[in-house]
């Protein structure tokens, strides 16, 4: 059975998820969440795989649900080991690599959740203004280090290609000018690398995916699947 991964518009760090399963190859299918449509987000077979109504969500080959974007990450990348997604476990590559994606899984996507918590706050409420000060503070340290990171590289952890880590990447340094919270003129080696993963193609083919417009797969795509069909997919 194919993969089928469930993600969120808009601008949904799943976006990294449906990146790495254009690269991987592998046969896979997407089921689409509206994050701003309360009926979409707690759709009951949507419930019965992540009761979090969190994405993304896969269910992997075997049916079996998976969640949390690194660990999803994580599979894929092992499920494709001819690709350019990872590295053998053990190797100092892998090492590098488990440590950049801890990072920005952690480190640099919490940055950019008081900006959100601001941005649903309503207007009278006076913590808005200090939310966004504490984004504004981690987003740009988190940046900071990433230039450390890239200093002389090509990509996060490879130099031949993009992994995971440039997928996820991809997915969250996206919010930081939209959200008015750093300038990414200010990080040459980030700005650098997001450029020329904007000329992926499946990096363009993840955009298209999101913007809902028709979208060529260089991978193993097998088009959308209705909420309604996940159930009888689970194992």
């Amino acid at each position: 059975m194919e993969t089928t991964l469930i993600y969120s518009v808009p601008f949904g760090c799943s976006f990294a998820a449906i990146a790495a399963l254009e690269w991987s190859g592998l046969p896979y299918r997407l089921a689409r969440v509206e994050a701003r449509d309360p009926a979409s987000k707690r759709h009951p077979a949507f419930l019965a795989i992540n009761p979090l109504s969190q994405t993304p969500a896969l269910l992997t080959h075997t049916g079996a649900p998976l969640l949390e974007s690194m660990a999803i990450l994580l599979h894929l990348a092992a499920r494709a080991p001819g690709s350019s997604l990872g590295f053998a476990q053990g190797t100092p590559e892998y090492d590098r690599l488990n440590s950049v994606l801890s990072f920005l899984h952690t480190t640099f996507h919490a940055a950019f959740m008081p900006a959100f918590q601001a941005a649903r706050a309503v207007p009278e409420d006076a913590r808005a203004g200090v939310w966004r000060e504490m984004a504004v503070e981690k987003v740009n340290k988190s940046l900071a280090h990433l230039e450390r990171l890239l200093a002389g590289r090509a990509w996060l952890v490879s130099d031949t290609a993009p992994t995971i880590a440039d997928a996820y990447l991809a997915a969250t340094a996206r919010w930081a000018e939209p959200l008015q919270l750093a300038s990414l003129a200010d990080y040459p080696n980030t700005a650098r690398v997001l450029a020329a993963l904007e000329l992926d193609p499946g990096i363009r083919f993840a955009h298209a995916i999101e913007d809902g417009v028709p979208a060529a797969s260089r991978g193993g795509f097998l088009g959308h699947v209705a909420l309604d069909q996940l159930a009888q997919n689970a194992g």
